[in-house]
């Protein structure tokens, strides 16, 4: 699914980024891990060519990001509120991603019906802006825009972030849930280690633009985690 070949981004002298080789299998769901400053945010914006990189290359099925629009087709993400558009209502902003999609008001109403439990009566029928809500609930309108698109690639930085506990089982849920589609490939960032060694396959630690660790997850994950960070 992705490729990243000697990948580098340097701002202010610092190496943001240095990854040498890289490879995101279709179908697996991996967990970015990392101090902050590790470059977890930095990379995900390469992939989405919101930055182009000082070196290297993101591939997405064998086509340079930054050269090829195709990967759009079937990428969707949520890595902050700027991704949102402040000004709408949540059924606005649903309306106009769908609309992006080529979904029409009927279907983009089906969808929002399946994240009834997420949303928690919090989101939709409340009449305000999406600037006016909280963190949390801003959290929930972009991660379901990404959701509803049903990308084959998604990806989230710091979903769990600013989500009560509630909303943080629910999200895992439908994370879970997805991962037995076919081909379903995620990407999700977060300082929560339970959640993310709970939902994820395989972890990629980052430490200063670098991956310092790569493995599958097993009953051990955790543990091991929390030693590498409590060092």
């Amino acid at each position: 699914m992705l490729t990243i070949r000697d990948l580098k981004k340097v701002y202010a002298q610092r190496l943001a980024v240095d990854i040498d080789h890289l490879e995101i299998k279709s179908g697996e769901v991996i967990g970015l891990v990392g101090n902050n400053g590790a470059g977890k945010t930095t990379l995900f914006r390469m992939i989405l060519d919101l930055i182009r990189p000082d070196a290297g290359e993101v591939l997405s099925k064998d086509q340079n990001v930054a050269k090829d629009t195709q990967w759009k087709n079937y990428t969707a993400s949520y890595l902050d509120e700027g991704f949102l558009i402040d000004y709408l209502t949540p059924e606005e902003y649903f309306k106009f991603i769908g609309s992006l999609n080529g979904f029409n008001e009927a279907h983009v109403a089906d969808c929002l019906n399946s994240y009834t439990d997420f949303f928690n009566g919090e989101i939709l029928g409340r009449g305000k802006y999406i600037r006016d809500f909280s963190k949390g609930n801003q959290n929930k309108v972009g991660i379901v825009a990404a959701l509803m698109q049903e990308p084959e690639l998604l990806i989230l930085d710091e979903p769990f972030a600013n989500l009560d506990p509630s909303t943080q089982i629910r999200l895992k849920t439908i994370i879970k849930k997805l991962k037995e589609r076919r081909g379903f490939t995620c990407l999700i960032s977060s300082h929560d280690l339970n959640h993310v060694t709970d939902v994820c396959d395989r972890i990629i630690l980052l430490e200063k633009g670098k991956v310092i660790k790569d493995f599958h997850t097993n009953e051990n994950s955790l543990k091991e985690l929390e030693s590498y960070f409590s060092a």
